[in-house]
């Protein structure tokens, strides 16, 4: 449960009996001291700095004491909204899906038109799923279902037929329709092709998106997530705007957590009004301590699996490069405008020509705009050619990796590596040689995409494979056969991912995600020693604090 303790309650805390994470792969014994929201002391011994005064001990119990995790590419609203319809996430197949969806239609007969998150695709032939699978359970409502990936929605035959969607309806420049071999519409939409249904579902009251803002927020603090890089706040096709949202849970008193939203760049408007309409939108903010808008995503590919990722070859049985959501040189544009009014840039792009395209427009900004206090980095990278390596490090460029993803599960097995083929599966995720070419790697999740928990994303990051307790680790090799070993990265490079160099990406100084004398009193309690990385995947987080405020007791 989530616990919000008053200031006075916890202005005074000693952490002892347990071992403290120090950066770089360190770890150590002794007292840390926390007075006022900030770390004042780390000692040997028991007596406290200063004057004499009273102190509230936490027993650690062996435990592991860090600073607080941060996630730097994360979805909270669409995460919160998932919980709130047909939750997938729990169950990993076609039955079990149908039945979900059953038994949430059933149960919400007033519901116009029925929402759901989190299906995946390797439990489907050839990937997809079909409008006639679902129309066995919802014959006569709409229903619209979001992948896992959030990149596709599976529609039933009565959202079609609302949408206008048939055979003559051309494919978006942005998305695709996906289609028999009579060219008849299948059930499934990829990426902008989902713009097609949205004005089916009914519009989000405030009060619904406060209630999911706070459920994702209360469950990301139970993971140890003090702090996240919001990677869509804007209206688009991720879903509504998750400003409002925010902004009345800062009016309740009730936003715990350090956020940095990255405002959703549209490339169909105009660009000079674009601007103007998101620098507004960070000033309207700039007052309050807890959240900033000063950043911009910029989505420029879809994923590997569905084939819209930018490639530079086509994947393995297809004609196409995938998508490009940019020109080059719009995207170089639309970089130098943002970057020259202070925005820092988050790029996604999975592809190795998205990946790409995206260094050269960072290449392509003065070197003064290029700044360690406002890194702009690149989300995802599922394939990164060789030659782009080293690229990271010579344009101060962040990676922001989602290690959960890095195994071999059914999904990645039948879906994925076939598509990329031997050369490219060989360059899937390579988080190693990227930090051994002197790249910044932070930590994130996208979460709903996969789970939040950074324990198990760290645990992945350092053995190539899935811990044991996930749902979705599916497959005989998933949690034993490591997925290119030689891209493991060590405990210290996935620790700090989570927390120094990730709180650095959202510009919360050298002290940020730290144990430093001086820095804010962001703390993660887990209950077991996590300098044993087999200890990681079924380690449990005791207790959150943001600024010696305890958020979470487990």
């Amino acid at each position: 449960m989530s616990v919000h303790q008053s200031g006075r309650d916890q202005a005074r805390l000693a952490f002892r009996h347990g071992t403290f994470y120090m950066g770089g792969g360190s770890f150590a014994s002794g007292v840390l001291w926390i007075d006022g929201g900030t770390i004042v002391a780390f000692t040997d011994g028991d007596e406290p700095p200063g004057a004499s005064r009273d102190w509230q001990e936490i027993d650690l119990g062996g435990g592991t004491l860090l600073p607080g995790f941060h996630d730097a590419h994360v979805h909270p609203l669409m995460a919160g909204q998932a919980m709130m319809g047909v939750d997938f996430s729990p169950v990993h197949s076609k039955g079990e899906y149908l039945v979900a969806v059953g038994a949430f239609a059933d149960a919400h007969p007033e519901l116009p038109v029925i929402e759901g998150f989190g299906w995946f695709g390797d439990v489907f032939p050839d990937g997809f799923p079909t409008a006639a699978d679902l129309d066995q359970v919802l014959p006569d409502r709409p229903a619209v279902l979001t992948s896992h990936d959030g990149h596709g929605v599976w529609v039933n035959s009565r959202t079609m037929e609302l949408a206008g969607i048939s055979a003559a309806t051309t494919d978006p420049a942005d998305g695709r329709i996906q289609r028999d071999a009579s060219g008849r519409p299948t059930g499934m939409l990829l990426e902008g092709a989902i713009k097609l249904v949205q004005h089916l579902l009914p519009a989000k009251g405030l009060d619904h998106l406060v209630e999911a803002l706070r459920r994702a927020q209360e469950r990301l603090h139970s993971c140890g997530i003090v702090g996240w890089q919001d990677a869509a706040v804007g209206s688009s096709w991720l879903g509504p705007d998750a400003l409002p949202a925010y902004l009345e849970l800062a009016r309740r008193g009730e936003l715990s957590g350090r956020v940095v939203g990255a405002q959703w760049w549209d490339p169909r408007q105009e660009a000079a009004a674009q601007h103007a309409r998101l620098a507004e939108r960070r000033s309207s903010v700039s007052a309050m301590p807890r959240l900033r808008l000063d950043t911009v995503k910029l989505m420029h590919d879809g994923m590997v699996e569905n084939g819209t990722a930018a490639m530079l070859s086509p994947l393995c049985g297809r004609e196409d490069i995938g998508i490009s959501y940019f020109e080059q040189a719009q995207l170089e544009s639309v970089s130098r405008l943002l970057a020259a009014d202070g925005f820092q840039l988050h790029y996604h792009a999975v592809g190795d020509r998205a990946v790409r395209e995206c260094l050269d427009a960072v290449a392509a900004l003065p070197p003064e705009q290029r700044s360690s206090s406002r890194m702009h980095h690149i989300a995802h990278l599922d394939v990164v050619h060789p030659q782009d390596l080293a690229r990271f490090a010579e344009l101060g460029c962040a990676a922001n990796i989602q290690p959960l993803w890095a195994r071999r599960d059914e999904e990645i097995l039948t879906r994925k590596l076939p598509l990329l083929g031997e050369t490219r599966s060989n360059q899937h995720f390579p988080f190693a040689s990227m930090a051994r070419a002197g790249a910044t790697l932070v930590g994130g999740s996208d979460w709903p995409v996969t789970d939040p928990n950074p324990l198990w994303g760290m645990y992945t990051a350092v053995t190539r494979t899935a811990p044991r307790e996930d749902p979705h680790a599916i497959g005989p090799e998933a949690c034993t056969v490591p997925l290119l070993s030689d891209e493991a990265i060590t405990l210290g490079q996935a620790l700090d991912a989570y927390t120094c160099n990730a709180a650095r990406l959202n510009a919360l100084g050298e002290m940020g995600g730290t144990l430093s004398v001086g820095a804010p009193a962001d703390l993660v309690w887990v209950d077991r020693d996590v300098s044993e990385v087999a200890a990681l995947g079924s380690a449990s987080v005791l207790g959150t604090w943001v600024d010696g405020e305890r958020v979470f007791t487990a």
